[in-house]
């Protein structure tokens, strides 16, 4: 899938964890930076791809991504599987950890899982594309959906373009439209 594909899948995502969930009490930055970090978990596991948006985000990211490529396997390696899950999971919180003394206001807790949310939405977007995901790693195996590999989504392809983008715009329009006492219950009495 593209990078606005994914990111839009991400947000999807999350949106359906707020508005089926009960959720805490947070502040409007704990909120921002939420979302935020719902879209890097959503770009998160392509890092494992020099030309990846979180690459060209960075001023010398180019040659960055060329060098830490190799180190991760390539890509749809060791991020797009339940390892890649596990090391990108407890890398995000340890990140988090060191940043909470100087942001004591923003829930962590709930910034971490806004980027799982993320990172997992990714890998299951990228498991219906032929390409398939390696889930299982060590085991070499990348598994798709469907299981035969000529009926799965082309990367960037009509299919990705023309009905699963717009199925998440209206998905996500859907989530908001039938939630929308819910939406701004959160918008009036949860974000402080």
């Amino acid at each position: 899938m593209t990078g606005r594909t994914h990111d839009l899948a991400a947000f999807t995502a999350l949106s359906f964890v707020i508005v089926t969930h009960p959720l805490p009490q947070i502040t409007l930055a704990t909120g921002l930076v939420a979302l935020v970090s719902n879209l890097i978990g959503g770009i998160a596991p392509d890092i494992d791809q020099p030309t990846a948006p979180f690459w060209r985000n960075l001023p010398i990211g180019g040659v960055v991504g060329r060098v830490f490529t190799p180190l991760i396997g390539g890509h749809r390696f060791i991020s797009h599987s339940l390892i890649g899950v596990v090391v990108f999971g407890v890398g995000w919180h340890f990140l988090l950890q060191i940043l909470k003394p100087s942001f004591p206001n923003l829930n962590m807790t709930i910034i971490w899982w806004a980027f799982m949310i993320g990172f997992v939405s990714h890998l299951l977007m990228d498991t219906i594309t032929r390409e398939g995901v390696p889930w299982l790693l060590p085991i070499p195996v990348k598994i798709g959906i469907p299981p035969t590999k000529a009926f799965r989504v082309q990367t960037g392809g009509i299919v990705e373009k023309f009905i699963i983008f717009p199925g998440l715009i209206a998905l996500a329009g859907y989530i908001f439209y039938t939630n929308y006492s819910k939406v701004l219950d959160l918008l009036h009495h949860y974000l402080k």
